[in-house]
């Protein structure tokens, strides 16, 4: 199973976990769970008006060996108003546009979408239970 929780985060309210999102799916191929603000495809949303956040714009994805990865899916434009980082076991990755890792299996950390113009985050929290 992956668990996942989800706290959108401006500098007024740094800290703060009040409105905290969370969603969990069992480990099965080709099970999703999708981060973005349109709520038809994506399990959790985060404001509507955050546009840094692209309408699907995480993708964590069960493979065949039960073994979950995240994608940052590609939106409209060519160039993404906003930066994806991977933590991990102390050390931070930058995801690039476009791009998949595989998530730690049995572990836990999380996915950063940090907005380029503004101090403004959405923190996705990960728990993968084997």
């Amino acid at each position: 199973m992956l668990e996942l929780t989800m706290a959108s985060v401006s500098a007024a309210d740094a800290g703060a976990t009040a409105g905290m999102l969370m969603a969990d799916e069992d480990s099965a191929p080709g099970a999703v769970l999708r981060v973005g603000r349109d709520g038809a495809v994506c399990r959790l949303v985060p404001p509507e008006d955050w546009l840094f956040v692209s309408r699907a714009h995480l993708e964590f994805r069960c493979g065949p060996d039960l073994t979950w990865s995240v994608s940052w899916l590609k939106g409209s434009h060519p160039d993404p108003s906003s930066r994806v980082r991977l933590v991990t076991g102390g050390v931070t990755h930058d995801l690039p546009y476009g791009g998949s890792v595989a998530l730690p299996a049995g572990g836990s950390g999380e996915v950063v979408i940090e907005d380029r113009t503004g101090p403004r985050s959405v923190n996705v929290g990960f728990h993968h239970e084997v």
